[in-house]
């Protein structure tokens, strides 16, 4: 590649410039957000919820805890944590507003709002000072970022020295097999209810497909190390089709 070529990344199965990555990403989350908790529940028959038991649950919530949810505009880990700490706090940040417009409209977030803010802002260049957090999360959001490595880099910045930075995305099965039986239903069916449920279906195509560009458990272990963080560890969920991740600032 030249100096005068730019950059390429990935979209979905398209190659398309780093610079144009951002605002296809934003386009997709603005046209799905008013279906977005019904399409989770649907495409994963309710099982995101267990999967978000079990960040939560790795997690701990501690009170006096003050969390940043990136990429979690709807607030499903956000209440999570404020549930199980009611001393704590939570900012969710996330790229497109109107993700954010669906989370506040959500009951919790009125029983919530004393602990809990709402901000726009990118993964790769938070707007928050050094040393913010105690602990930092993303749910099916960093699949989606154009430089996982700078997000990494963002989520370690903004943590306290201690703090804990838990990643929950879809990953890769051990098993062939099974993982060929789950790609024919996300490229067959996922696609399909987007067009019935959303009238969207090219936005669940290109979300079937980033699926399988994410790296499998342990070279995303490995990203997590190169970007500074320790006691670097994951976990499967339903035998793979999903990972937790988990890293501390030391």
């Amino acid at each position: 590649m030249t100096p005068d070529e730019p950059n390429e990344t990935h979209f979905g199965f398209r190659t398309v410039a780093e610079k144009d990555k951002a605002g296809l990403v934003h386009g997709v989350f603005s046209r799905v957000a008013s279906r977005y908790d019904v399409m989770n529940d649907l495409m994963s028959a309710g099982v995101h919820r267990v999967w978000k038991t079990a960040m939560m649950d790795w997690l701990a919530p501690r009170d006096g805890q003050h969390l940043l949810d990136v990429a979690g505009g709807t607030g499903d880990i956000a209440f999570r944590f404020l549930e199980r700490a009611s001393g704590a706090r939570v900012t969710v940040c996330d790229m497109t507003e109107s993700m954010l417009v669906e989370g506040r409209k959500r009951a919790e977030a009125d029983r919530l709002a004393d602990r809990l803010g709402w901000v726009t802002g990118d993964a790769m260049q938070l707007p928050f000072a050094d040393n913010s957090f105690d602990r930092y999360t993303i749910s099916f959001g960093i699949r989606n970022v154009t430089r996982i490595p700078d997000a990494l880099a963002e989520a370690r910045r903004v943590l306290r020295p201690g703090g804990r930075l838990m990643v929950l995305e879809f990953s890769q099965m051990p098993v062939p097999m099974l993982q060929w039986l789950y790609d024919r239903y996300s490229f067959n069916v996922i696609p399909v209810m987007g067009q019935i449920v959303a009238n969207d279906r090219d936005s669940y195509q290109y979300l079937v497909e980033s699926i399988r560009k994410f790296p499998d458990q342990e070279s995303f272990a490995t990203m997590i190390r190169e970007a500074g963080f320790g006691r670097v560890q994951w976990r499967n969920l339903s035998m793979g089709i999903a990972a937790l991740h988990s890293g501390w600032k030391l």
